[in-house]
């Protein structure tokens, strides 16, 4: 693997992604579907140029600089936690009584046929 080569070459995918990037707008950056072409050519650009030097993609170089891309474009980018609420309690009591009468119901009619062993 010619490491040097690879980091010599990598830029340049580096270059163009930005270039593409300067299409879009900034606020738009952290919307996956605004970019997924550019994203996917600066992928195959950093593959093509790690093959070309021997090298193995992904590799911790080429993840080095793609990290470095990430750093620079989507740092701002996080994902909102989601804040869980229980439901009403209408439809809290519904989902808890429901199963507990299925399992009361069902021991029930396992006792009776239990008890009415002679029709079997």
């Amino acid at each position: 693997c010619n490491e040097s080569l690879m980091l010599e070459k990598l830029p340049a995918c580096g270059k163009s992604f930005e270039e593409m990037m300067k299409k879009v707008d900034s606020k738009k950056w952290c919307n996956l579907t605004e970019f997924i072409m550019y994203y996917d050519s600066f992928t195959q650009c950093t593959e093509r140029e790690a093959n070309n030097a021997s090298c193995f993609w992904p590799n911790p170089l080429a993840e080095g600089f793609i990290t470095g891309i990430h750093k620079q474009f989507f740092s701002n980018c996080t994902s909102d936690k989601v804040h869980w609420e229980d439901p009403p309690d209408e439809i809290l009591i519904t989902l808890i009584l429901i199963p507990v009468m299925l399992t009361c119901a069902m021991i029930t009619l396992v006792v009776w046929c239990s008890k009415r062993s002679d029709i079997l």
